[in-house]
């Protein structure tokens, strides 16, 4: 079983934010895998199915981005899971605009989500996948950077990146993550036009 589980903070207030990529990125896999119709619970929204032959559960946390870790817990013991069989979506500031980055451990940075996850697990030992959503112009607020939402031309880069999330995360499913990491983390994107 893997349980992918994309991060973000509930609530139509938050919806279209910068912080809620997991979210939507883990609403386009249910879309694009015809996974659902979603199951609200207590700590999680979920959604069944079956992929590349392997039995999948598509989460989203109903707890709020700093206690992610308790959704997480909740979901593996429900499941009866191990962190290994975790992967993680979020949204990573350092990153470039919808540059993916997937690692199969690591420290949380400075994500408040992996922290939080980190605590309650333990362990760093989970597989994650980072969606680049780009660093606040100078001076800028990183807080409200992160739960503002995309501009008109960020959206279409932000769209494109959902569907390759999706790529990585079959062909996580299909191979392995090593070849998932060399495939995405490695994959040229096009540059920017801002000098």
């Amino acid at each position: 079983m893997r349980l992918i589980v994309g991060l973000g903070n509930p609530g139509t207030r938050y919806r279209d934010t910068r912080h809620n990529v997991g979210f939507r990125c883990v609403d386009r896999m249910a879309k694009d895998w015809d996974i659902g119709p979603w199951d609200r619970r207590a700590k999680a929204v979920l959604g069944l199915g079956t992929r590349s032959g392997e039995e999948i559960v598509l989460a989203k946390p109903r707890t709020f981005m700093n206690n992610s870790g308790e959704g997480v817990l909740y979901l593996l013991a429900r499941f009866k899971a191990q962190p290994e069989d975790l992967l993680i979506v979020y949204d990573e500031m350092e990153l470039p605009l919808g540059r993916l980055r997937i690692r199969a451990s690591g420290s949380g940075g400075g994500h408040n989500g992996i922290k939080s996850i980190i605590a309650a697990l333990n362990s760093q030992a989970f597989p994650r996948l980072r969606v680049g959503i780009g660093h606040p112009p100078p001076g800028a607020d990183p807080i409200a950077h992160v739960i503002g939402p995309f501009s008109a031309e960020e959206s279409p880069v932000m769209v494109e990146a959902e569907k390759r999330t999706v790529e990585a995360v079959d062909c996580i499913l299909e191979t392995n993550i090593d070849i998932a990491m060399n495939r995405f983390n490695t994959a040229v994107e096009p540059e920017s036009e801002q000098s």
